[in-house]
């Protein structure tokens, strides 16, 4: 898919009470493994697309934010949610304002990030997961299993 600024994409939360468009395409994909990531996910880590703030618009519901305070570097992140139902809706940092994070399971149609050259980055890999690499660790199924 080319660098196009008429790129739309439109998604929201699992409650319907929030919705949101970006337009163009994302910095990148960001992939993150630390430890905060799998906790407030509850899983092996969070999926995040990087977009300059400016290109994301929400409408509807509102949205409310819980502040984190890294232990390790001591800036903050701030994680919005939908204040309805409390679906994950993003992430802005201190270390790089201007920028925000959408969730890439949030979107209506997540497979557009597929047809894109994105840059993807898997960070804090020291925390990584084995049991979420699905190429080694687990089995897999097309469908639910029985």
């Amino acid at each position: 898919m080319p660098e196009n600024k008429q790129v739309e994409q439109h998604g929201g939360c699992v409650c319907g009470a929030v919705r949101f468009v970006t337009h163009g395409l994302p910095d990148r994909i960001t992939v993150c493994h630390c430890l905060w990531c799998q906790r407030r996910t509850g899983t092996a880590f969070g999926t995040e697309v990087v977009f300059d703030e400016a290109k994301i618009i929400f409408s509807g519901g509102d949205l409310k934010a819980h502040r984190h305070t890294s232990d390790e570097s001591g800036r903050w992140l701030d994680m919005h949610f939908c204040s309805e139902c409390g679906t994950n809706l993003g992430i802005t940092v201190e270390v790089r304002s201007g920028i925000r994070t959408i969730p890439a399971g949030a979107f209506d149609n997540p497979e557009w990030l597929d047809q894109t050259d994105t840059d993807v980055r898997h960070v804090y890999t020291r925390s990584q997961r084995h049991w979420g690499d699905l190429d080694q660790a687990v089995k897999t199924y097309d469908g639910y299993f029985e």
